[in-house]
């Protein structure tokens, strides 16, 4: 089992889509009701995790860490606190532009690389930096198949992305569950 969280329009082919509604990750009683029967081998959460806290971001890593199936991870994707771009930058902000219909209104933190990595670090994941900007605004991009979970907003799947410039990028990560064993899949 795959699972999109806060999926919003979000549909992959083998993939369940969920909304906040069904699966709020804070809430332990819905992974305990959703997951009874059997545990996700992936999850896959784009621009999620900047709509709560650090503190919320390490509860929900860790709720996902304990529900998710023994070398299973999660791909994620914030926005990049470390891209140098001010418009870019200005988007992404926490509140956003102050309008409650604009996207990033909700934004509760902006991370970087180092700060995204330890959330999930301190829920018990190995994690690996997919796509990133270091703290120079230098771009490191390690290639990942899109088929462990597409991330629209990256350097080869958004559209304002070009050789010459980057327009939107993301901190990619995949946080991996290792088997008991110490061994993935």
């Amino acid at each position: 089992m795959k699972v999109i969280i806060g999926a919003g329009k979000t549909a992959f082919d083998g993939w369940i889509s969920t909304q906040e509604t069904e699966l709020d990750l804070l809430n332990r009683a819905d992974f305990e009701r959703i997951f009874a029967e059997e545990k996700p081998t992936a999850f896959l959460a784009e621009h999620v995790w900047e709509h709560m806290t650090f503190e919320d971001g390490v509860t929900a890593a860790r709720n996902c860490f304990d529900f998710l199936a023994e070398g299973g991870y999660i791909r994620a994707a914030v926005p990049d606190r470390n891209f140098r771009n001010e418009q870019y930058q200005d988007m992404v902000k926490v509140g956003g532009n102050g309008d409650p219909s604009h996207p990033a209104f909700s934004h509760k933190i902006v991370y970087d690389y180092k700060l995204f990595r330890s959330v999930f670090e301190q829920a018990g994941f190995e994690v690996t930096l997919l796509e990133y900007c270091d703290e120079n605004g230098d771009f490191h991009f390690t290639y990942w198949n899109e088929a462990d979970g597409k991330i629209g907003r990256s350097l080869r799947f958004d559209t304002r992305n070009s050789r010459e410039k980057l327009g939107m990028v993301s901190i990619i990560i995949d946080a991996r569950k290792a088997n008991r064993n110490g061994a993935d899949y």
